[in-house]
């Protein structure tokens, strides 16, 4: 029989709810604990990436409550976004009736996980009492410039008239109705991240508890890149184009230069010339591709010859001009220097079309050659040319600079410098820094978002909704047809609207928020859910904030996290708040696999959660998902696996249900001795396991634990800190058993225990050391040492040597804890 999972689990989790275990309310002079896991979209279904993310946060949560801690451990729903409103499509009915139902569905499989969320503060980004608040900080940051509107190339699905995100173009098709992506020119509403992109490179380095490898991809996604802007010149005209390199240490290896096809020189460059027709072609061609395919690493990259030329400033030598798809307007300049010799890109674009290389840094010669040398060299790689020829890749490693004028000789890094420095001199270019980061397009041609609180007047202009009449609410009734651009164009009485200003009709914006809006600044919300002067209470922040500890997952490492680190350095120039970044620690858990792969319906690897929890219970779930895999790693799920956690629980439950508080007579007292020193060191190593995230191994410790029970006996004290040292990872299970000892309140309001350190001191012995009879050495080891570890430690002693590396040891004679006598 196993133990009555089901009604137990059932029992607790209503009795949480009734007592408002997890309720959190500030209270000054008590140390706070704030553990929040990243809030789901509410499909409506939790999967074992759900139950992974939210049970590692669920086990540090009740762990910090039991060391005395304020826990505040909220969970809500990043309610809005296209999908709901494509489910609402398909089946015929609204987004928000959807997304309600969704919600309710997945808050009741949440709590069958028994996760502690103090659910009084649930908050649902689709809800206007949330929204109003987006609304709010969207006019703020209008105010200040930092919201604005401008015209850009989008991708666009003409079938369903409607933009699309970078990640909804697959294989340069719309991914709900496959027809071609095209780029189109649209007013869109951006916010000025930009001009935050100092601070979010500079506080990276308070992170200091994050992992390594998102502050890598933050700082790679900001992108600060020095180098040299170089001022090349359209040869006809005399017109400037610049360009920004990291690398001018190869610049007199540019053999040619490459303009996006948006540049806006192209068009007047081209004019009358023969390639011009040609030139066309390709533009029209290009504005049909998505950016993200025209970027990708792995697609061959196509280009024409503009019939123009460039002066390259250093060497006065003509270059051709090229227009290329790989190169993207909105970074650097929108034209890049081409040196084939040493980009790989460049190499494998000009041995497509021709074009020539030069060698600028050459990797054979290792030290300063002399002046001699170094001319024959660049002379025999001018006239010979063997050696471009013979590349089937471009070099670049570092060297020394030839064919670069008075800078030969030198290493490239050192005339990086040096040339930079010469090229400000002469005014042919200038040392400055470039930014990979964009401003951030918010705009969203779908009706499920939140409304963008501006208006359109004929005589004012672009005017803000004023504070007075947020939210600005999305209509009950708006035709979802998926066809025909946003809904919200259609619905007259949502459109028509009357300037603030002037009282002239006038139009509302219809473009909706993208949903990274809503997730920037959620966890702030979290502190006074119900807060309606403000988007939060500052005296709740003051006390709560910062997210001591914040989980989720690595696909999150850049927007996200990017995101909610500019609203809060926006909110702190309001005043609003006094720190600098929201999270102070971060984890990142691993995916969960079955057979290789992440589960998916389409591999057909899916294993449902609720068919789990109806076999075994949420808290055998629980116990496999923590001891499979440390946290931060992939999972690969096994069914054997959950069937041993299975017979660990009850085998515990059968241990607590047969105990008698006294010693069984087969149990002698320094048996009980045995197990207290075990508890004390348990004890021990699951608390620094739990600071540290490692539940695998926490458990594994739980595990030896037991074992050492079962063989050495129990009194009331060993099973009661058992039960305690379960209860994060097991908690129903835990409060059951401990009810079953006679504690009437909840295990949570238990102390987390604290270990002996004099219990931990091992007991030490001397070992007297005779060769063939004769003391040669004495050595302290602890006194249950057994005989090979005893008999590896003497072989290893230093002061033996002279007598046993030429006579192999024949006998061991062994007197416990006292001596060791070797036969040689």
């Amino acid at each position: 029989m196993h133990y009555p999972f089901k009604e137990i689990e059932e029992n607790w989790q209503k009795l949480w709810q009734e007592k408002a275990v997890f309720k959190a309310a500030a209270e000054e002079g008590r140390p706070k604990y704030y553990l929040l896991e990243m809030f789901p979209y509410p499909s409506g279904k939790i999967h074992m990436g759900h139950v992974r993310n939210y049970t590692i946060g669920d086990v540090a949560a009740r762990f910090k409550m039991m060391q005395g801690f304020l826990v505040l451990h909220p969970m809500g729903f990043d309610a809005f976004g296209q999908p709901a409103e494509n489910a609402a499509i398909k089946n015929k009915t609204k987004p928000d009736i959807w997304t309600h139902k969704c919600i309710a569905w997945m808050r009741q499989e949440l709590q069958r996980m028994g996760f502690s969320y103090d659910w009084e503060r649930e908050v649902s980004t689709c809800d206007s009492d949330y929204y109003k608040w987006n609304q709010w900080i969207f006019l703020r940051m209008f105010e200040r410039g930092l919201a604005y509107k401008k015209a850009s190339s989008v991708n666009w699905c003409p079938a369903c008239e409607t933009t699309l995100a970078n990640e909804e173009v697959v294989d340069g098709g719309c991914w709900r109705c496959h027809s071609p992506v095209q780029q189109k020119d649209l007013e869109q509403w951006y916010l000025k991240i930009t001009a935050y992109k100092d601070k979010l490179l500079e506080d990276l380095g308070q992170l200091k508890d994050w992992p390594e490898r998102v502050i890598a991809m933050q700082k790679n996604w900001i992108g600060k890149s020095q180098g040299v802007e170089i001022y090349f010149k359209e040869k006809q005209s005399g017109e400037i184009i610049p360009v920004f390199t990291t690398r001018q240490d190869t610049i007199f290896g540019a053999t040619y230069i490459v303009l996006a096809p948006e540049h806006p020189m192209v068009l007047e460059m081209i004019k009358g010339k023969p390639q011009e027709k040609e030139v066309l072609k390709f533009i029209a061609k290009v504005s049909q591709e998505s950016k993200v395919v025209r970027a990708a690493e792995d697609v061959k990259k196509e280009g024409v010859f503009s019939g123009s030329y460039a002066i390259n400033p250093v060497n006065n030598e003509a270059v051709p001009i090229w227009i290329a798809d790989y190169v993207l307007m909105e970074y650097g300049t929108g034209a890049i220097m081409a040196v084939p010799a040493h980009d790989q890109r460049d190499f494998l674009f000009a041995k497509e079309h021709g074009l020539p290389m030069r060698i600028v840094i050459q990797s054979q010669v290792t030290s300063h050659p002399s002046t001699a040398s170094l001319d024959k060299l660049g002379t025999s790689l001018r006239a010979g040319k063997s050696q471009v020829e013979d590349m089937t890749e471009a070099y670049e490693g570092d060297g020394i600079q030839v064919n670069s004028s008075q800078f030969n000789g030198l290493p490239n890094q050192e005339a990086k410098l040096k040339i930079a420095q010469w090229m400000e001199e002469k005014d042919i270019g200038k040392i400055q820094a470039h930014w990979r980061l964009r401003d951030w397009l918010i705009s969203r041609q779908r009706y499920w978002g939140t409304p963008i609180p501006i208006i359109y007047c004929p005589k004012c202009g672009i005017v803000a909704v004023p504070d007075a009449d947020l939210p600005v609410e999305l209509p009950k009734e708006a035709p979802f047809t998926g066809e025909g651009g946003s809904p919200l164009n259609k619905v007259k009485e949502f459109v028509q609207a009357k300037c603030p200003k002037c009282k002239t009709a006038a139009r509302r914006e219809t473009d909706t928020m993208a949903t990274f809006f809503d997730s920037s600044w959620y966890f702030l919300r979290f502190c006074s859910p119900k807060f309606s002067k403000a988007p939060f209470d500052k005296l709740e922040v003051k006390y709560w904030m910062p997210v001591d500890q914040y989980i989720g997952g690595i696909e999150h490492a850049i927007l996200h996290l990017l995101y909610s680190r500019f609203f809060n350095k926006f909110f702190k120039d309001l005043g609003m708040l006094d720190f600098d970044e929201p999270f102070s620690r971060l984890l990142t858990q691993g995916m969960v696999l079955k057979d290789g792969d992440v589960m998916s319906k389409s591999r057909g690897n899916i294993v449902d959660p609720d068919s789990i929890i109806k076999k075994y219970g949420a808290d055998t779930l629980r116990l496999f998902i923590l001891f499979a895999a440390p946290p931060e790693t992939e999972l690969e799920w096994d069914d054997r696996g959950i069937d041993g956690a299975f017979k660990f629980l009850n085998r515990v439950w059968r241990l607590i249900q047969s105990h008698h508080v006294t010693t069984s007579p087969r149990h002698q007292p320094q048996d009980l001795n045995t197990v207290k020193k075990k508890m004390h060191a348990t004890i021990k190593e699951v608390t620094e396991d739990l600071e540290n995230f490692k539940f695998n191994t926490a458990i594994a410790s739980l595990m030896e634990f037991v074992n050492t029970i079962y063989h050495s006996g129990q009194d009331e004290e060993i099973l009661l800190n058992l039960i305690i040292l379960l209860s994060p990872f097991v908690p129903h299970f835990s409060e059951e058993l401990w009810q079953r000892l006679g504690n009437a309140e909840s295990i949570f309001r238990a102390r987390w225990p604290k270990y002996d350190p004099a219990m931990l001191a091992e007991e030490k012995v001397t070992i007297v050391i005779q060769v063939n009879g004769k003391v040669r050495s004495k050595i302290e080891v602890p006194a249950d040492i057994s005989e090979d570890r005893l008999k590896g430690l003497v072989l290893s002693d230093e002061k033996l040597k002279p007598w046993l590396q030429n006579n192999p040891p024949k006998n061991f004679i062994l007197v416990p804890k006292k001596l060791v006598n070797i036969v040689v």
